[in-house]
């Protein structure tokens, strides 16, 4: 739709000509006004009538924010005022500085002002007690702007050099988080354009005037550039403010243009023709917007936003315009208190930048149907896991009661784990991965029309790398040694595809694309040699061959759906399962072979810590499902085979690394996979919590299951006997789970002669641990005995050369006791082996 054009109001005359600044009180009573001259002016919302004066302030005022008792203002002698607004006179002077004041901020509680000048320091002074101060001082340039984000946790600088500074103030000290080039131009501090940081309500991102007169987003969390609002200006932006739920967006330019935009689509909704526009402030709930010029003018618009949008400036708190906005996405799944979200939704609860009036209520009542705490008993508080509901096309009602008024029942939602697709990422900026394994990754670009996707492989004399225009967007992707994968959602009336890619084939078109029933999405997709599973929101699962038959379809008991993974004729599908003490769904797991039809494990519980998450779940190379959690530890089952016999064995603590001991590295991994007796990972440092690009490299750590917490060895005392102890006892432990495996694989399929070999190596491998292990007990003490006869008594060996070599180790330490008893154990499981002859 066209943007609608304004007619022009006329200005009221607050100050004389020249930079005029103005700010709204937080409960939107009084409009706040400096400019040039040593008066401040009062404008009380609503009313026609004269504004208060508040006289001999100071002059060439260039800054004033305000809460609601009190304004502050700051001048270019250096001077920042404090003023009461049940007095209109001068509280204290709050602040000297040696230059002039360029801007002021004011946190959200009114508890600190931020103050930028020429110099290159910036000063945080408590409003409350002037002798607190904090000091900014990473930036080498004067700061131009200062903004606080809504939660007041965090401030962000622009300087006169072109770089953003955002620095957190949860700290006693002020830590710079982040440095932002590159998306600011430079400015004098003086200058008419602005370089001003807004940070959107929601509190999850920011936005800033570009050099190409744009206004850019960008995300705080990975610091990636999102949605652009452009085309709008033609000359440089002077002033720009989101509207309080953050629908809109209203800018003003030297080109004499005021906009507003709709935030959700970028595009222009309204044109004002105002030239010289300095300052804009929204009131805070009416649909008034009011701005000032340099001609020392400021003007009050009543009902700015047209009627036909007046729907987006009614609802709650908005999302920030992302590209791909990952709390959307997660809800989109149909799970709207998933434990998944803790670092986004149900973080936010109760914050001063809470998403709750996006969120709906499931089953509230009508408006007369609600308690009131009058007494003050507290039964009305809110509960501590409130209740939500994805949203949809951010067109919900308020997700929570008011304090004091609240439903009088409500509907019990536990916490579920939301679905993910295994090895893929979210989106940051306009890309993602799609996969990431050993045999390759595949990423793809939002190109805004389209996407394009990237599919390359580390064994490039195997396969050959490729690269697509995707017009179907797809948002999941698998890749092995036969081919790739590929799935999107439900768009524009179109139903979820997928869509399979062979790498070599003697046909010449053997590619082949299937689409699912209408309304129903993909949550996770799997590949292995001889099958293509499909789970869904319907809680199916759908099983295709390789070139596109449908196999089989069948319903997932445990629901809603989370992951799936496959190897060979073999899935495991994961869902929701049944509510534990803490409020969260158990993740239940079923393994099947689908060529066989037979069910190994049916509806068992995921060995998860309390509050833990599961971060991937693969089968190995040897074909053993392994999972990988929040607490950084890697698992295998054990005896998956044999129904209701499977565990959940911890192979690695990822934690008790020695990379890790010293303390000074802080980094995570990506799982990847486990072959060749190593877990495959990928290292993110710099608290990442996901591959990113360039392309990361892999790393590989051999496994090491977690028996004691030992300290790392150093070169000088790496061969020493002090661990040996523990180290022989995991080495035991570990290769015992590897034969557990082994043993597995070999009785339940056709084995080769080199895995029998590896069968047979693997028990050597343990008596060799477990004699290590006799010898260190007869070294260090005689009184030892018993568990040294007890470490003989574990020993696999029935040819009785390893009992032998077991009683030659004795009789070295002078253990003759030991030894006989020894002996006698190898002359019992002799006569044992008879017997059974």
């Amino acid at each position: 739709m066209a943007a609608t054009i304004q007619h022009r109001i006329r200005g009221r005359p607050a100050h004389t000509p020249g930079p005029t600044f103005l700010t709204y009180t937080p409960d939107g009573r009084r409009l706040i006004t400096a400019g040039s001259n040593n008066s401040v002016r009062v404008y009380t919302t609503g009313s026609d009538g004269e504004p208060t004066n508040v006289d001999d302030c100071q002059e060439s005022n260039t800054a004033v924010v305000a809460t609601d008792d009190f304004f502050i203002t700051g001048s270019e002698d250096g001077t920042v005022s404090m003023y009461s607004l049940q007095s209109n006179t001068l509280e204290k002077m709050l602040l000297r500085c040696t230059l002039p004041i360029r801007d002021i901020a004011l946190s959200p509680d009114g508890n600190w002002a931020a103050v930028a000048s020429d110099e290159l320091v910036v000063k945080v002074v408590n409003t409350q007690d002037m002798t607190r101060v904090l000091y900014l001082r990473e930036q080498s340039k004067p700061v131009k702007h200062l903004s606080f984000d809504p939660s007041g946790t965090y401030i962000a600088l622009s300087c006169s050099d072109g770089v953003i500074f955002v620095y957190s103030l949860s700290t006693e000290e002020p830590a710079l988080v982040k440095k932002v080039d590159g998306l600011i131009r430079n400015l004098e501090t003086d200058a008419e354009a602005s370089s001003r940081v807004a940070w959107h309500p929601d509190g999850r991102a920011f936005a800033a005037p570009t050099p190409t007169k744009d206004i850019q987003v960008m995300s705080n969390s990975d610091w990636e550039r999102q949605r652009a609002f452009s085309s709008g200006h033609a000359g440089d932006i002077t002033a720009f403010a989101w509207s309080p739920n953050g629908a809109l967006l209203a800018s003003a330019g030297t080109d004499r243009k005021v906009l507003l935009w709709d935030c959700k689509t970028q595009r222009v909704i309204a044109r004002f023709d105002y030239p010289n526009v300095m300052a804009i402030a929204w009131h805070p709930t009416q649909n008034l917007m009011s701005f000032t010029t340099s001609d020392g003018e400021v003007f009050m618009y009543n009902d700015i936003v047209p009627s036909e949008y007046m729907s987006l400036l009614k609802k709650g708190v908005q999302p920030a315009p992302f590209i791909h906005d990952p709390l959307a996405e997660t809800l989109a799944n149909g799970n709207s208190n998933g434990i998944g979200q803790k670092e986004g939704l149900r973080r936010r609860y109760g914050t001063p930048d809470s998403l709750d009036d996006i969120l709906g209520s499931e089953g509230g009542g009508d408006e007369d149907d609600f308690i009131v705490d009058d007494d003050g008993a507290g039964y009305a508080e809110r509960a501590e896991f409130p209740l939500k509901r994805p949203y949809d096309d951010y067109e919900t009602e308020p997700a929570y009661a008011p304090l004091a008024k609240r439903t009088a029942y409500e509907h019990y939602r536990p916490r579920m784990h939301t679905p993910f697709q295994v090895g893929s990422t979210p989106w940051r900026g306009n890309r993602k991965y799609l996969c990431l394994n050993l045999i390759g990754f595949v990423w793809t670009v939002d190109q805004e029309t389209h996407h394009t996707v990237t599919v390359e492989f580390y064994d490039r004399e195997l396969h050959r790398d490729f690269h697509f225009t995707d017009p179907y967007r797809y948002d999941k992707a698998c890749l092995n040694d036969n081919g790739a994968l590929f799935s999107c959602s439900p768009t524009d009336g179109n139903p979820a595809m997928i869509f399979y890619r062979p790498h070599e084939t003697w046909t010449t078109r053997a590619d082949w694309r299937t689409t699912l029933p209408p309304q129903e999405h993909i949550t996770a997709i799997a590949l292995s040699d001889s099958y293509i599973f499909v789970s869904t929101t319907a809680n199916y699962l759908r099983v295709y061959t390789l070139f596109g038959t449908p196999f089989r379809v069948f319903r997932q008991k445990s629901s809603p759906t989370v992951t799936c993974a496959s190897w060979r004729d073999y899935v495991m599908t994961m869902g929701n399962g049944p509510v534990g003490g803490d409020g969260c769904t158990r993740l239940m797991y079923t393994i099947e072979n689908v060529k066989r039809g037979e069910v190994c494990q049916s509806e068992d519980v995921v060995a998860l810590p309390p509050n833990a998450e599961l971060r991937s779940v693969f089968f190995s190379d040897r074909g053993d499902p392994c999972i990988y959690d929040s607490t950084g530890v890697l698992l295998v089952l054990l005896h998956w085979r044999t129904p209701g016999q499977a565990q959940w064995a911890p192979i690695l603590d990822t934690k008790q690394l020695e990379r890790l001991a010293s303390g000074r590295k802080e980094e995570t991994y990506w799982p990847v996979a486990v072959a060749a007796d190593k877990f495959h990972c990928i290292i993110l440092k710099g608290g990442d919590k996901y591959p990113y690009f360039p392309r990361p490299l892999l790393s590989e750590f051999d496994l090491k299951i977690p028996i004691s917490s030992l300290p790392a060895a150093t070169a000088d005392d790496e061969n020493s006997s002090a661990n040996d102890g523990p180290r022989l006892e995991e080495t035991f432990v570990r290769t015992s789970v590897e034969l557990n495996l082994m043993e597995d694989l070999v009785n339940a399929t056709a084995a080769t002669h080199s895995q029998r070999t590896e069968l047979a190596r693997k028990e050597v491998d343990v008596d060799k641990a477990l004699l290590q292990l006799l010898a260190i007990e007869c070294r260090e003490s005689e009184d030892k005995g018993m568990k040294a006869l007890e470490i003989v008594e574990l020993m696999r060996d029935q040819t009785g050369r390893m009992l032998e070599a077991a009683e030659k180790v004795a009789a070295r330490f002078q253990r003759n006791m030991l030894a006989e008893k020894i002996r006698e154990l190898a002359e019992r499981r002799l006569a044992g082996l008879e017997d059974e002859d």
